[in-house]
């Protein structure tokens, strides 16, 4: 049961939407179109990149992005809100971290996208992909991934069932969590309480 009990007595729950939607074996399938989606937006977002040699050669895709993020314009809004990550990236470009940060972007979103796609560790590859989007945002980027970061948030949230349609289904059970220090048990991914049409 998700409740917590406050400094009065009273016992605060989940709403029951919420408590079905992130961890109900049937909720599985609300959320694999979304997974599936958002798989495909980084597999196809590193495939752009793989072939691309000033992604995964010199780096130079990255160092541009990152000296016009920098940039402070003589009018307007500069592209970064924050001064402390502008100067992050200045660090990152002064240490020359492009050349192997590119290689790092390029490949791990298409790790992301396949995990998402097979639904293998689908919390900790939606917290990458969110943390990339996060990142992106962060350099003065939108494009889509605000709608990129509120689903693969969903799918965080939602971890225990979000990838049961998926090898999720067989794996978690398997490795367990690292915070419980013990083979996981979880009734909601068990074969036998996944939702039909899992195999």
């Amino acid at each position: 049961m998700n409740a917590i009990v406050t400094r009065k007595g009273n016992l605060v729950q989940d709403p029951p939407f919420v408590q079905w939607l992130l961890t109900s074996p049937k909720a599985a399938l609300f959320w694999l179109p979304f997974r599936l989606w958002l798989g495909w937006q980084w597999i196809d977002a590193s495939m752009h990149k793989i072939n691309n040699p000033a992604w995964v050669q010199t780096g130079d895709a990255v160092k541009g992005f990152w000296t016009n993020a920098i940039a402070i314009p003589e009018t307007g809004r500069p592209p970064i809100t924050f001064d402390w990550y502008r100067a992050l990236l200045q660090f990152l470009l002064d240490a020359q971290a492009y050349v192997w940060m590119s290689k790092l972007i390029a490949f791990g979103e298409m790790i992301i996208g396949v995990a998402l796609i097979l639904g293998l560790f689908t919390g900790i590859a939606a917290f990458f992909g969110a943390f990339l989007n996060w990142n992106f945002m962060m350099a003065g980027t939108a494009s889509s991934n605000p709608v990129l970061f509120t689903i693969a948030v969903g799918l965080i949230l939602a971890w225990k069932v979000s990838g049961a349609i998926g090898l999720d289904r067989f794996v978690l059970p398997v490795v367990g969590t690292p915070w419980d220090g013990k083979v996981a048990n979880s009734a909601a991914l068990s074969p036998s309480t996944a939702p039909s049409g899992a195999d």
